[in-house]
């Protein structure tokens, strides 16, 4: 039998919003005990779609991952934190973290 966990298309390795997590990853970083992991998620990767690129960042404490913001690549722009993460104190920080991988992805 096949071990589904080791590929990429596995169901234990999905984004929040159920797409495979190799599409679009960007790269991660940690802050005990979550794992936060950055994608782009609009537009897709190498075609064309109009307006500013759209980022997604999961956090995983262990219980899967859940979406913890989405932000665009206009700094302008209001992040939209998703749920107990609208005002939290690591937010500054998680979205700086994020933008740092936005601007040097992670070899893949």
């Amino acid at each position: 039998m096949k071990d589904e966990s080791a590929t990429s298309e596995g169901p234990y390795n999905l984004r929040s919003d159920g797409e495979p997590g190799v599409d679009g990853y960007l790269g991660c970083f940690r802050r005990a005990p979550a794992v936060f992991s950055v994608y782009q998620v609009s537009p897709v990767p190498h075609r064309y779609t109009p307006g500013p690129a759209e980022y997604l960042v999961d956090v995983d404490d262990g219980a899967g991952p859940r979406e913890c913001c989405r932000f665009t690549e206009d700094r302008e722009d209001v992040p939209e934190w998703n749920g107990r993460w609208d005002g939290d104190e690591w937010g500054p920080w998680i979205l700086e973290q994020a933008r740092a991988r936005v601007a040097d992805p992670e070899d893949s």
